[in-house]
């Protein structure tokens, strides 16, 4: 799928691929290394995954602007309410010429995000939010309170709040409980 969408979007004009890097690896690094106007992030892994790594690419490669394909039928795919500016959303399985604009546009600085998911999150339940998932995920990856606080330019005692408030809204007895209930329910890998 991904040598497809590649190949598609490098026969666009004004598109130049400029590589491929699974969201597991260093993909700041890369960005780096490679210097793109827009990182396409086509990834089955929920937005309160891939935020962490948009955080990290907009801090070391301001340049770059995060470009994310959705389904808003999965559950945690929706773009989140707030922090609005860090990324662009588009539906998965867009056409690619109209991919191809979007990424146009993107690259010149416009923030887009797909009317269609809009609509979706309307009508999702929000009970746990995208920045407590985030977290959540955060902790689960075996990351201290400490080291969430710091790679979020977070307060410690915000962190913990956060962490609190998901327990609470899973109905956890603990961190492990919510990591657990979250995996179970599509939430987390």
């Amino acid at each position: 799928m991904r040598a497809g969408l590649v190949r598609l979007l490098a026969g666009q004009a004004g598109i130049a691929v400029l590589g491929t890097v699974d969201v597991d690896s260093d993909v700041s690094a890369h960005a780096m290394r490679l210097g793109p106007q827009v990182a396409l992030f086509n990834t089955a892994y929920m937005v309160s995954q891939v935020l962490p790594v948009v955080d990290e690419l907009r801090t070391r490669t301001p340049a770059g602007y995060p470009l994310i394909l959705s389904d808003p039928d999965v559950r945690g795919m929706l773009p989140p309410r707030r922090r609005a500016r860090e990324a662009s959303f588009l539906l998965r399985g867009t056409p690619v010429p109209v991919l191809a604009q979007a990424i146009r546009r993107v690259a010149r600085g416009e923030r887009l995000v797909d009317p269609r998911l809009e609509i979706a999150a309307i009508g999702t339940d929000k009970a746990v939010s995208t920045r407590e998932l985030e977290i959540l995920g955060l902790a689960a990856q075996g990351d201290t309170v400490a080291d969430i606080a710091r790679r979020l330019y977070l307060s410690l005692g915000t962190v913990r709040n956060h962490l609190s408030s998901v327990i609470t809204k899973t109905g956890a007895r603990n961190r492990l409980d919510a990591i657990r209930i979250a995996r179970k329910d599509g939430w987390l890998r």
